[in-house]
């Protein structure tokens, strides 16, 4: 390869776009002892690449061991100490003195209550009465078409 294919090869190299064939001749070029003085300056980056390569690690490496998570167990015993708060509170208003106002409140309300429900049923009983109202309006225009049958009549008998 001439000279100017390097160059043009290690401008497409600095934009990442090679392939490793041609990665593979850029560090044979610069390895070997024909480099132009003008990119000497990537030598080292390049014999630095090959060395790397061939480094391997003969020290064991640890890897930290996972403690067994006790997470999910807190977890269900804080919902069970949450369920329970929330059940003794809720059946701790069954035993609970009330206050005067309270006292007054619930009186008011049963009042108001009765009243209610005793209007209801009177109110069921003033329907009742209407109910047979229809029935009278329905011979009340039974009456009408008579009185429109008397009037005809009349009418033609004069």
């Amino acid at each position: 390869m001439e000279l100017a294919e390097f160059e043009k090869l290690l401008e497409v190299y600095f934009k990442g776009e090679t392939t490793l064939s041609e990665e593979q001749l850029l560090r044979e070029f610069f390895t070997s002892n024909e480099v132009p003085g003008h990119l000497e300056m990537y030598r080292p980056m390049f014999v630095a690449f090959g060395t790397a390569k061939e480094e391997t690690i003969t020290k064991e490496i640890e890897l930290p061991k996972t403690k067994s998570s006790n997470y999910w167990k807190w977890s269900i015993a804080a919902s069970f100490v949450l369920l329970l708060g929330i059940a003794g509170f809720m059946s701790s208003n069954n035993g609970e003195v009330y206050t005067q106002e309270e006292i007054e409140a619930l009186a008011a309300y049963r009042e108001v209550r009765g009243t209610m429900l005793l209007l209801s049923e009177n109110f069921n009983e003033g329907t009742d009465a209407v109910l047979h109202l229809d029935e009278f309006n329905k011979g009340v225009t039974s009456l009408s078409v008579i009185d429109e049958f008397d009037k005809s009549k009349n009418l033609i008998l004069k």
